[in-house]
């Protein structure tokens, strides 16, 4: 029996690029899932916005839950400004949010913008909230993505999106496994607005660096890298770990973003190169920096895959719109082999309009 979805899919990630929206078309048929992205699109983040999302962890519990209302309506906002533009008529909207505080071993997790105010301000039904469930239950709550790897993007080895942080997910003996590898583009962003650009374009002025070796050694011996998966990381690990490294470091940021494009090179390559040669599906934003793409192309010894643009950049909008049909099909969409709960489970709380 075939069945056919048709939805938008909200993300935010912790580089504050800005919101990616996907209308995505979802077939099942044959026990085999087929996707098609039919329009997608990235809002940019006013300044203000920005700002905002990038100090709320540190306001006060009233500013807090205001902006978790206020965020919702600009996301219902967003997405029915997209169906007006496109002329299209989605089933429902399925939202990430905006990650605020991600504490899975104190059982908390946050991900910015109520589910209520995006369905009263689009009109339509809304899955949200994909990350509780699973921390409730003793998991990471991330990553989410390995079930849309698996079953949407199944011919590749490894599935990498490197994004704020970089994550992955593969099989190994039966199980789909995935976690966080390192910090990205949070930290590369942070740079380079030092130099007063938004991000570093290509990597050309990592390129243009040099790489501190006392420092790349700092960062790759983080314990966070030497522990076994399950594990994942929030922007709270960050502040704690890699920004006090990289400002105590008095070296120009050129060489600061060369050592640190290395680092993520270095642990993703580490991953990588303990299973048997195979296939890297690279995707996010991260695919772009054509200098930190080389660099794992040298260190890694799989086959690296760069996908069509709408790939690169909407694949997590994507497989979020995918687990909100999962939910909606009240299905499996968070596996306990990747996050590690105490069991499979279908996260999401569903607005119905």
């Amino acid at each position: 029996m075939k069945s056919g979805y048709k939805v938008i899919g909200l993300m935010s990630g912790t580089s504050l690029d800005g919101v990616d929206l996907a209308f995505c078309d979802f077939i099942y048929e044959n026990n085999l899932w087929t996707f098609k992205i039919l329009n997608a699109e990235t809002i940019k983040y006013s300044s203000e916005w920005r700002e905002k999302l990038r100090g709320l962890n540190k306001r006060n519990s009233f500013e807090f839950i205001q902006a978790h209302a206020e965020y919702g309506k600009y996301l219902g906002e967003l997405a029915k400004r997209f169906i007006k533009k496109n002329k299209i008529k989605p089933g429902f909207v399925s939202s990430h949010g905006h990650t605020i505080f991600h504490q899975p071993q104190k059982k908390l997790t946050f991900q910015l913008g109520n589910g209520a105010a995006i369905a009263a301000e689009c009109g339509l039904t809304v899955v949200c909230d994909f990350r509780t469930l699973d921390v409730a239950l003793g998991g990471q709550g991330a990553p989410l993505v390995p079930i849309g790897d698996k079953l949407l993007f199944h011919e590749y080895g490894f599935c990498l999106n490197i994004g704020g942080i970089s994550n992955i997910s593969f099989d190994k003996n039966g199980k789909r496994i995935a976690f966080d590898v390192c910090p990205a583009n949070i930290v590369l962003n942070n740079l380079s607005l030092q130099l007063n650009k938004e991000f570093d374009k290509n990597g050309e002025i990592a390129a243009k660096g040099k790489i501190n070796e006392k420092l790349l050694y700092e960062l790759n011996r983080l314990a966070y890298y030497k522990m076994p998966p399950p594990k994942s990381l929030g922007i709270e690990w960050i502040e704690k770990n890699i920004f006090p490294l990289l400002k105590k470091t008095n070296i120009p940021v050129e060489d600061k973003l060369k050592t640190f494009c290395e680092h993520i090179a270095v642990q993703i390559a580490g991953v990588t190169n303990s299973v048997k040669k195979s296939t890297l599906l690279i995707t996010g934003g991260g695919a772009h920096n054509k200098y930190l793409i080389n660099r794992i192309k040298k260190l890694s010894e799989s086959e690296i895959i760069i996908p069509e643009k709408n790939i690169i950049d909407f694949k997590e909008a994507l497989i979020f719109a995918f687990l909100g049909v999962l939910r909606m099909r009240n299905e499996v969409n968070c596996l306990k082999s990747v996050t590690g709960a105490e069991r499979n489970n279908t996260g999401g709380t569903v607005f119905l309009m």
